[in-house]
């Protein structure tokens, strides 16, 4: 008696499922190449035809990049992130989601947050303030993002901190390319100083107002720096 044969659906479904863990865990990081094909198929003992083909459907989701020539990269953790990735969005549209997101995390973060989430956050602003001193924006992206990522973590609400981790990508990428835009100070930090305090305090409503005030302030810098300049009215010669 022979044993039926499996169906290529199933093969390809399940290479998919094997390469997608090996992005959601972080064993392939975000920006990084992936093995060969000639490596992964060793590796998963699985036919060239299903392999590109899970490797297709990965890039449609948007967490994997082919790059001609150069191979394949890990885009994105996830199809939201990857989705929002492709949307490219304006810092405005990424600024009015951050506005729901940070000061619901916020609310929650001050609930829920441990010592050693506090001592964390501490740490990410040290960083936050020495690179923006030594003038590295993308050090300093990282740490800012870090930061409030790390709220949406102490939230407690994997969900929440999922939708965050997904926007991340695009709002690092429209930090860094508003770095020198007229009005922005990334060495105040004291609106993140008075979140955390909130934070520490337990206090639910002075955290989400903080958090808002921050959103607000960074609306505020973004606005000016793209603001029209009034057209000189018109005179009439007498």
């Amino acid at each position: 008696m022979t044993l039926p044969s499996v169906r290529r659906s199933v093969l390809v479904d399940d290479v998919i499922q094997r390469l997608r863990a090996e992005i959601t865990s972080g064993r392939w990081p975000v920006g990084g190449r992936i093995p060969t094909e000639t490596a992964l198929i060793e590796q998963l003992g699985v036919a060239r035809g299903t392999l590109r083909e899970a490797t297709r459907a990965l890039i449609h989701a948007g967490l994997l990049q082919a790059r001609q020539g150069d191979g394949t990269y890990v885009r994105a953790t996830s199809e939201l992130a990857g989705a929002i990735q492709r949307l490219d969005s304006e810092l405005a549209d990424v600024l009015e989601v951050r506005e729901a997101l940070d000061a619901q995390a916020a609310r929650l973060a001050a609930e829920r947050i441990t010592p050693e989430g506090l001592g964390a956050l501490d740490g990410l602003l040290a960083e936050r303030a020495d690179a923006w001193q030594r003038r590295d924006r993308d050090a300093w992206v990282r740490a800012d993002h870090a930061f409030h990522q790390a709220v949406a973590a102490a939230s407690g609400n994997a969900l929440l901190s999922d939708l965050y981790t997904a926007l991340g990508p695009a709002l690092r990428r429209s930090m860094a390319a508003h770095w020198d835009e007229r009005g922005f100070h990334g060495a105040d930090h004291r609106g993140h100083e008075d979140l955390l305090d909130a934070l520490r305090a337990g206090d639910t409503a002075r955290a989400a107002l903080s958090a808002t005030a921050n959103i607000d302030a960074t609306q505020g810098w973004h606005h000016d720096a793209h603001a029209t300049a009034p057209e000189p009215s018109a005179t009439t010669e007498g």
